[in-house]
């Protein structure tokens, strides 16, 4: 059996999102900024996909600004804001995506600012009476905090985030890549000046995402070289990827409710099954309803052939992961994990599920699981 359980580093595409760019990719092929008929009939595709996105988010089209996806868009935010705005104070977690962490820590080196980094909960959750601390000692502070965790799954809560910002004057960027699709955000409501999004963690293309900007806050491009995107993004639009974006984000949105509860109870099913067949396991994070209910991160009890277990899963025919897949090759362990003070002897593997997966999956890994333990205590005896 073939099973994927990485769906928090890429989900596949769905068909209906294949079937809405393929007449972009095979019919329309002007350049958006054209002005030929050519142009505009390119053009008109990449609004139609800003206001839908606007609609979903309930925010203006003219707040929406498409990039190549989340690691951009997270750069875009930080860095423009940073200097536009002569920020020198930045508040963040040690378990942000390293689009975040490095970011800020490559403008700390350069003198730019200096970052403080807020206090965790032993599931990963923010410390808000930290955070609320920090910023005020730290008055017109940028915070870059997301909303879930790519490899725990806690959610931190946005909008009391966004009221605190709002409170001390502070910018609130969020990181929203692993959330977008899974949990509605009424923008008009929760105070952020930047939310990030890639298309391919919902079933969207790959190389697409987007940035959303509140009119509250003027910003300069990074990527300078063309007017597109009104003059905030150089280079000519990926117009089938954001079609793409668009269709996958709108039919995310459509059947959210029926996704959110089938892959809620494969996750508290695997936890069923996992508490169950292996004795000592435990869990990184919070695995309550309450959490991104993609996201389980599992904690197996030490043992000698720790090193090889994703191999062996992968041999197997599973794909999961032993943290973010942009660290993949990296030979650190994860950051996440050792912000939050996880045990270190014991493995952790991440699961994470799509509306594709299924109770016969989790079973079969379950199964291989077991196996593979098996065969260490028959060694170590």
């Amino acid at each position: 059996m073939k099973v994927y359980f990485d769906n928090a580093a890429t989900t596949p595409l769905r068909q209906e999102v294949i079937d809405a760019m393929l007449p972009i990719m095979q019919n329309v092929y002007g350049n958006p900024s054209s002005i030929h008929s050519y142009g505009r009939e390119m053009r008109s595709a990449i609004e139609a996909a800003r206001k839908t996105i606007a609609r979903l988010l309930k925010v203006a089209p003219s707040e929406i600004f498409f990039t190549s996806g989340g690691t951009e868009s997270n750069n875009m935010a930080l860095r423009c804001s940073i200097n536009d705005h002569k920020i020198t104070h930045a508040i963040s977690s040690r378990i942000e995506h390293h689009a975040v962490t490095h970011t800020l820590e490559d403008l700390e080196h350069k003198g730019v600012l200096k970052v403080s980094w807020v206090n965790l909960t032993s599931e990963g959750e923010v410390d808000y009476a930290n955070l609320e601390e920090l910023l005020k000692n730290n008055p017109r502070s940028l915070v870059s905090l997301m909303h879930a965790n790519n490899e725990l799954g806690t959610l931190n809560d946005i909008d009391r985030i966004g009221e605190l910002c709002k409170q001390y004057n502070a910018i609130f960027h969020c990181d929203t890549v692993q959330a977008i699709g899974h949990f509605p955000h009424d923008l008009s409501k929760t105070h952020v000046d930047f939310v990030s999004c890639a298309a391919h963690k919902f079933h969207g293309p790959k190389g697409v995402g987007f940035i959303y900007i509140s009119n509250r806050l003027k910003i300069s491009p990074m990527i300078t070289g063309g007017a597109q995107e009104r003059n905030m993004r150089g280079g000519t639009e990926n117009a089938y990827g954001i079609v793409g974006l668009a269709k996958a984000m709108e039919l995310a949105y459509s059947e959210m409710g029926e996704d959110a509860k089938k892959i809620s109870g494969l996750k508290q099913y695997m936890i069923k099954r996992l508490r169950e067949e292996i004795p000592g396991v435990k869990f990184n994070g919070n695995i309550s309803d309450n959490s991104l209910f993609t996201v389980l991160n599992v904690s197996l009890p030490p043992h000698s052939g720790k090193e090889m277990l994703l191999f062996n899963l992968d041999i197997a025919g599973i794909a999961a992961s032993g943290g973010s897949a942009c660290s993949s090759g990296s030979e650190i362990g994860s950051h996440v994990l050792a912000g939050i003070h996880a045990d270190p002897e014991r493995p952790a593997v991440r699961f994470s599920f799509s509306r594709y997966n299924t109770k016969d999956e989790v079973d079969y890994c379950v199964e291989k699981l077991k196996e593979f333990f098996a065969v260490q205590a028959e060694v170590k005896h």
